[in-house]
């Protein structure tokens, strides 16, 4: 078999690799990617493009690199979906860069951002020019930012509507996936006994059967059941 023949033979079956791989570590948005998912797509990549175009190495060579990074890749989302703690080592955490109006020097700093890509990063993403109208901003683990703006720069204004200003308040999640964020129950003000009641409220029984509930204080408390 020439060269060309051989090349074309590993490119589809390099191609149906990749494609049963996509389907094993399920699909995300470009949008939603992490730094780990970003770079475990280009060593996929990687590992595909370089076997191809190498003649000394066999066409197995793909299907056992492959299979041996999807594995590994599939290893550590099963880990990240059953211990929560590893979810911030792998995936990253969010950071308030701008909590109650003001921006927070030490998160902008460990997050290797100055006052100039903050701008740039408002205007191209939420289409904000002044800092001024930022109640909370926060960088996700992908590099997307959300923002929730003070009240009166909302649309329509509350100066249009010749409405009273009303604070602005942050969501704080409570529990996830069925764990208790026990830090955020504290910075909430409240205690696990307090959260029971609430959930208990809602003909809930354990905290193993929400799926989500958090606190906002100008709206009280919310929670969904895990569904089986």
């Amino acid at each position: 078999m020439n060269h060309l023949g051989q090349i074309t033979i590993e490119l589809i079956f390099g191609f149906f690799v990749l494609l049963v791989a996509t389907k094993i570590l399920g699909k995300t948005q470009i949008s939603q990617l992490t730094p780990f998912d970003f770079i475990s797509a280009i060593v996929l990549g990687e590992l595909v493009g370089n076997t191809i175009y190498d003649p000394k190495i066999k066409i197995w060579s793909i299907l056992y690199a492959v299979l041996v990074w999807v594995v590994l890749i599939y290893t550590i989302e099963v880990i990240t979906q059953k211990f929560r703690g590893t979810r911030s080592f792998f995936e990253g955490s969010p950071s308030i860069i701008i909590r109650n109006g003001y921006i927070d020097r030490e998160q902008l700093s460990s997050n290797h951002l100055d006052i100039n890509q903050l701008q740039q990063m408002l205007r191209q993403q939420k289409d904000i020019f002044s800092i001024r109208e930022v109640e909370y901003m926060i960088l996700e683990p992908n590099g997307n930012i959300s923002v929730l703006k003070k009240s009166k720069y909302e649309t329509p204004t509350i100066n249009d509507l010749s409405l009273k200003h009303k604070p602005v308040y942050l969501p704080i999640s409570l529990i996830s996936d069925g764990k208790v964020v026990k830090d955020n129950l504290r910075e909430a003000g409240f205690d696990e006994g307090w959260l029971y009641k609430q959930i208990k409220q809602k003909g809930i029984t354990k905290f193993e059967d929400v799926l989500y509930a958090e606190w906002k204080t100008d709206e009280g408390f919310f929670c969904q059941e895990m569904q089986r």
